[in-house]
């Protein structure tokens, strides 16, 4: 298990292309062992949800007792970003495919240059990484959220969409389903990315490294909100994530990786390697209707899309 120390802050937050565990090492945030929870959904027509567990059954607290608040035996968990620290928790072990997920309610009010991060990774250069990224606004203006995918070190795979909801109301299920060849980010039900593997086109893709899951909460004023343009209002502190769902429906990696990538686990079956036509449809009308901003489209970054995005729009 890895413990990611963080206990002053930054005067700068990372670039938007940064990885979310480079971040936060470069941070000096807190303790960052963060590895996370789970509820889960899947990609055909079924949804499956993690059993009930206790946040200390699978997690640790790697901030204080005030900044980390476990709540109702472990029902809960809050994550309290103040100017004396950030947030956050993690996993205790290490898993590779599974369906990964969390209920979160995120920060209310002017949450305005606070990021809330629920995330996979892994450790050193090569890593492997998956991100939910939710970057805080104005009251009254929509939550971003912003996914991300590092195999094999590469990252800068940023997509982002407007919610359509009000995400502060009331907790909603943030959750991945990942096997050999495909990962799906879902909202609640609702698949709004996907990333396959592509590598028959010579694109990393993430399935032979242990990941953690991790969750956070910190100060991004220098970009997380209108380019960096509207920071954090101290004022307005302390600023409170809540999470619950902590069950993981995952591999454990221990020692051996054949298990894992080798096994029969429900998440590698047949039905769960592709989209079915009506979740294609869901996907296409969150691309259609909420996305801000898709690196398969920045020709600033690149002449032409990269190698797996048109697999991954289902335009082929």
């Amino acid at each position: 298990m890895l413990i990611k120390s963080i206990l002053s802050y930054p005067n700068s937050a990372p670039s938007p292309g940064l990885s979310i565990a480079s971040a936060t090492r470069e941070f000096t945030l807190r303790k960052m062992d963060s590895k996370g929870a789970a509820l889960l959904v899947l990609l055909a027509v079924t949804i499956q949800v993690a059993a009930a567990a206790p946040f200390t059954q699978n997690y640790l607290a790697e901030t204080d007792a005030f900044h980390t608040r476990v709540l109702n035996a472990g029902e809960r968990v809050d994550l309290v970003l103040d100017k004396q620290s950030a947030a956050a928790f993690g996993s205790k072990g290490n898993y590779l495919f599974g369906s990964i997920g969390m209920g979160i309610k995120l920060v209310g009010g002017n949450s305005a240059g606070t990021v809330t991060a629920y995330y996979l990774s892994s450790e050193g250069d090569q890593h492997d990484e998956m991100d939910f990224e939710f970057l805080g606004n104005k009251a009254g203006e929509p939550y971003v959220l912003q996914t991300n995918v590092f195999a094999k070190g590469k990252g800068n795979r940023e997509q982002r969409i407007n919610l359509w909801f009000d995400p502060t109301a009331d907790f909603h299920t943030y959750s991945l389903l990942w096997n050999k060849n495909i990962i799906v980010f879902y909202v609640d039900t609702t698949p709004v990315r996907v990333y396959k593997n592509s590598e028959d086109l010579g694109v990393p893709f993430p399935n032979s490294q242990g990941v953690g899951i991790y969750a956070s909460l910190w100060d991004g004023s220098t970009w997380a909100t209108d380019g960096g343009k509207t920071p954090l209002n101290w004022n307005a502190a302390p600023f409170v994530a809540s999470f619950q769902g902590f069950g993981v429906d995952s591999c454990q990696v221990q020692g051996d990786f054949g298990a894992c990538k080798n096994g029969n686990q429900w998440y590698q079956g047949a039905a769960y390697q592709d989209l079915n036509a009506n979740q294609i449809g869901q996907l296409k009308n969150v691309r259609q209707n909420h996305m801000v901003y898709d690196y398969c489209t920045d020709r600033e970054r690149t002449a032409n899309a990269p190698a797996e995005c048109a697999r991954n729009w289902y335009e082929y």
